[in-house]
């Protein structure tokens, strides 16, 4: 170390240094910068780092290294930033640690640190970004903090600190983020937050927090996400969140609120969730919702005291995927508008006083999965429709005039009227002849279908002839310009643009004219290779234009050509779920509700494929690379290059395909694809979302453990540690998750549960927790 005493700068970060960090660092006495983080060291930091005097910038974070800070840190007089997140660090901050004048980034979260935090913390006044997440620091915040005006991002979540919420904390007009939630503050919200012009995000959940919303919030009007819940918050919810016309997500949700929901909530148009159960709110539901909440994808207004009909203008929430309304006093009947809301999944009207008829209109819902309308005053035929003939009898209980072929419930009488008579007799005295008219029906449609399919499949068609081969796209792009505009804006596949790549090709970022965002994805022209890839290629093809549902990548079109074979698919933003998995920052945002969703989102993809479609279609090659997420972190399964449709009438054997560590294992031997092919992977996909990466050797080890030993005493050493320890809720529903994966890593494939039996489960592990 002796030739690098003039060393100023030192980053390593990134690398796979393992082992302890060297002592003799501490002679380095030049470093300014000293980066050593997202690595693998362990051992504890030396004190030898403390004599560095001159050091600004000192970052440690995402290793896995263990015991108390230093005290010598307290020498570092000029620190501007300090970096220890991540890791397994322990015992109270040293005094002085964090009180350099010139302190900007003082990160701590993840670790095991406890105490109190430090009088010290903003001694300049320089503190920006300031985060002690996931510790179990307990006892107030430091009285400098509240006069710290140059905070920017603060995150206090998931401690056990405490004060009177109102005197703690202050007017922060640098604020952008500030979350507080899962401590002990109580008290009123102060006005003050009003002040914070800059804020987007503020989030209080899960503390004693106690009074009303102050109106003043409302000018904060760059608030994106707001966060009240789990507190005891009473009054009436204030007109003024009215004027938040950027807020996207809204918890406030296991208060005390009173009254009715604002009418000024209708200028909320960016809204995409919104949470308001488990109140006192009463009066009817806002007959204007629907037209103004356009882009909501999330309403929950259960546990409340609504009251009078259901507003048709509610139907024309298009983007609605759950809708809640369990547990108040809604009246008059269900409004055939419903079927208006098609890209509804979960809908849950039970424990009110809706009563006549279910609409037949919900038969055209084909992307309904789950409903509950039990104790209403309903009655009349369940409606044609997968999500009422599959729902479990508490489902539907509660109703008295409710039938239908549906286990439990009575069957619907015949009414013998003079019109109707001799349909009825003709049903009941010629049961066989009856059956095969209904069948011979049945052959005939499909045969029409079947013959139509010949010259045009409904979601694409051939759009044009191009030098070289032929564009198929969708009846909302033109194909030659489709063809033209994709190689313009790619700079004929520029690396600029290339977002990824696979064993079958590379994916490119285009943006069209249109303003459309799309995926590209071209095929490899390697000529060793070029039958498998061709191959995939009609094989994603051929798979895609048979199915749509909402958690599968939807296809816009494909070019087949001399020059570029390539497919062209929605562009979805967040990438990869592994690729969220493997960066610690996106990694946090991957909260637990989110991940529960993605599991849910997966299940629902494969039961639709392996029990909804005709064959059905196997996967093959589930994993956290195939599995995509948008910017709602909603998940859609991607990459069917080596699917396979079941021929009904074969013993479907195939070739190896798919992933190491993701295969079945009686696949590897037999080489015979089923659907429980896909269940094993989608076990290894669940337990890879709950521990943060793939799951290796637990794999094994909860395969021979003892069934009778609780589950959740494995998983508290394996989930995602860069996550809040969930909360006994959470937990009790990550455990059942939990066993559905573990019960789909069966070495016997019959004992596997089907992805038709994981969905229904699944739908009750809903969590209300954001974090």
């Amino acid at each position: 170390m002796g030739r690098l005493n003039s060393l100023a700068s030192l980053d390593l970060s990134g690398n796979c240094l393992e082992g302890p960090i060297p002592s003799s660092l501490g002679n380095l006495r030049s470093l300014t910068f000293l980066h050593l983080s997202q690595n693998q060291l362990s051992g504890f930091i030396p004190e030898e780092i403390g004599r560095l005097n001159s050091l600004t910038h000192l970052a440690l974070a995402e290793n896995q290294l263990q015991g108390p800070i230093p005290r010598s840190f307290a020498n570092l007089s000029n620190l501007q930033a300090l970096h220890l997140r991540d890791n397994r660090l322990s015992g109270p901050i040293p005094q002085g640690v964090g009180g350099s004048m010139n302190m900007a980034s003082l990160q701590l979260s993840g670790n095991q640190f406890t105490g109190s935090l430090p009088e010290s913390i903003c001694h300049g006044g320089s503190l920006q970004n300031f985060s002690i997440t996931n510790n179990s620091f307990r006892g107030r915040v430091p009285q400098n903090l509240k006069t710290c005006t140059s905070l920017g991002r603060v995150f206090l979540n998931g401690n056990q600190l405490t004060g009177d919420i109102s005197q703690v904390f202050g007017a922060y007009p640098n604020l952008v983020i500030i979350d507080l939630s899962h401590n002990h503050f109580y008290g009123k919200i102060s006005s003050n937050w009003g002040q914070s012009l800059k804020l987007g995000n503020l989030r209080m959940r899960g503390n004693n927090i106690s009074g009303s919303i102050p109106p003043e919030i409302g000018n904060c009007i760059q608030l994106r996400v707001l966060d009240f819940s789990l507190n005891h918050i009473v009054g009436a919810i204030p007109k003024e969140l009215g004027k938040l016309t950027s807020l996207e997500k809204l918890w406030l949700n296991g208060n005390h609120l009173s009254g009715a929901i604002p009418v000024e909530f209708e200028s909320l148009t960016n809204l995409e969730f919104l949470d308001i159960s488990s109140n006192i709110l009463c009066k009817s539901i806002p007959r204007n919702l629907g037209n103004s909440f356009s882009k909501l994808n999330h309403l929950n207004l259960s546990h409340n005291n609504f009251s009078q009909e259901l507003p048709i203008s509610l139907m024309s929430l298009f983007h609605l995927s759950k809708l809640d309304l369990s547990y108040n006093s809604l009246t008059g009947e269900i409004p055939s508008e419903s079927s208006r809301m098609q890209s509804l999944e979960v809908l849950n009207l039970s424990h009110n006083h809706l009563s006549g008829i279910i609409p037949t209109t919900f038969e055209e819902m084909h992307g309904l999965l789950h409903v509950d309308i039990s104790y209403n005053e309903l009655h009349g035929l369940i409606p044609n429709n997968k999500a009422f003939l599959d729902a479990p009898l508490e489902a539907l209980q509660g109703n008295k005039g409710l039938c239908g072929n549906v286990k439990g419930l009575p069957p619907c009488k015949v009414h013998k009227s003079k019109k109707g008579h001799m349909k009825a007799e003709f049903i009941i005295i010629f049961p066989v002849l009856g059956s095969l008219l209904v069948l011979f029906v049945f052959f005939l449609v499909l045969r029409i279908l079947q013959r139509r399919k010949k010259y045009r499949h409904p979601q694409l068609e051939q759009s044009d002839k191009h030098e070289g081969g032929s564009l198929f796209v969708s009846s909302t792009f033109d194909g030659r310009k489709m063809y033209e505009e994709i190689i313009r804006t790619t700079e004929a596949f520029n690396d600029i643009y290339c977002i990824g790549e696979g064993g079958y090709g590379r994916t490119y970022k285009a943006k069209l004219s249109s303003g459309d965002m799309v995926a590209v994805k071209k095929l490899h022209q390697v000529l060793n290779d070029e039958k498998r890839s061709q191959k995939a290629f009609l094989n994603e093809i051929k798979t895609l234009t048979e199915i749509r549902h909402r958690n599968i990548i939807k296809l816009h079109c494909f070019c087949s050509h001399a020059r570029h074979s390539f497919l062209v698919y929605e562009y979805l933003e967040m990438g990869s779920l592994a690729r969220m998995l493997n960066s610690e920052e996106d990694a946090k945002e991957l909260d637990w509700s989110k991940r529960l969703n993605i599991v849910k989102s997966v299940a629902y993809a494969l039961s639709y494929m392996h029990h909804d479609c005709s064959p059905p279609i196997i996967h093959r090659d589930i994993k956290s690379n195939n599995i995509l997420l948008d910017s709602q972190y909603v998940a859609h399964v991607s990459d069917f290059g080596t699917a396979k449709i079941l021929e009904l009438d074969s013993s479907n054997w195939t070739s190896l395909a798919g992933t190491y560590g993701y295969i079945a294992p009686e696949f590897a031997y037999t080489m015979k694809i089923t659907e429980k092919c896909d269940v094993y992977s989608f076990g290894v996909l669940v337990l890879e979302v709950m521990i943060g990466k793939y799951p290796g050797d637990f794999i094994s080890s909860v395969k021979s453990s003892d069934p009778s030993i609780e589950i959740s005493i494995q998983l508290k050493d394996v989930l995602d540690q860069r996550l809040p320890f969930p909360t006994p809720q959470v937990e009790a529903e990550l455990v059942r998750v939990a066993k559905i994966a573990i019960e789909c890593l069966n070495d016997l494939s019959e004992s596997r549960p089907t992805m038709h039996l994981i969905s229904k489960v699944l739908v009750a592990a809903q969590t209300t927790a954001s974090s």
